[in-house]
């Protein structure tokens, strides 16, 4: 019995050690320099503090320290507050065959999809076919430049970049989309003359308005949110 106690405290202490060398930060936190570099929690783990639902205020809830849909089709948790230009970082999971998205610069909050804009998450079931509606893409007006999404019940890290007129998307560490939305002149159509939905031209949406997860019927995690607000760009 001392043997296999000895043996086992052995083994704690060793994947103590991993968990201290990989540098583990508690979930939904800030580390003393990302609090110095102006990052500020947008989720405070415990409770859904600074957002509302539209529609079914029970369709999102809080488990574990993080933020989960109960896929109740139709309703978006949205910020109290607007955001313009800002790094959004957040981390997702989805289950199998779930279609979500983080919207963004949203100007009005009775029509989301018309008057923001949307990151897509989904689950791609065929990773090798990469478009305007692959995941990490700007939904329906330009598809990343890879795939690294990773499958269905794995965490992935989206950090947002918005500055003006110009989108960055990194997705897993890896820089995944430029977009220029002053490139968007004419609405319902993309610059390459592939249709979108979209009735108003990107060049001319909000560039600040309010940040929303999608609940498209199937369930979806986010965690860890955090924001740094970036200054305006000089001329």
């Amino acid at each position: 019995m001392t043997r296999r106690l000895t043996a086992l405290c052995i083994a704690l202490v060793a994947l103590s050690s991993i968990a201290i060398s990989a540098g583990a930060t508690p979930l939904n936190t800030l580390t003393p320099a990302e609090k110095a570099a102006g990052w500020r929690l947008l989720f405070d783990g415990k409770t859904l503090n600074g957002w509302k639902v539209t529609g079914n205020p029970e369709g999102w809830a809080v488990q574990d320290g993080v933020i989960a849909n109960l896929a109740e089709a139709g309703h978006m948790l949205i910020s109290e507050e607007e955001f313009g230009d800002f790094i959004l970082s957040v981390e997702y999971k989805l289950e199998e065959r779930t279609n979500s998205g983080i919207f963004f610069r949203i100007a009005d909050l009775r029509d989301s999809v018309q008057t923001g804009i949307e990151l897509q998450l989904i689950d791609s079931k065929k990773p090798n076919v990469i478009n305007q509606f692959s995941c990490g893409s700007i939904y329906n007006c330009q598809a990343p430049m890879k795939h690294v999404c990773k499958p269905a019940g794995e965490w992935n890290k989206v950090v947002l970049t918005c500055r003006d007129n110009l989108i960055w998307i990194d997705v897993n560490g890896k820089r995944t989309l430029y977009m220029n939305l002053d490139r968007w002149t004419t609405p319902k159509m993309n610059p390459d003359g592939t249709p979108n939905k979209f009735k108003t031209a990107y060049k001319d949406m909000a560039r600040k308005g309010y940040i929303g997860f999608q609940d498209h019927g199937r369930k979806v995690w986010f965690r860890n949110i955090k924001i740094k607000l970036l200054p305006k760009r000089c001329n």
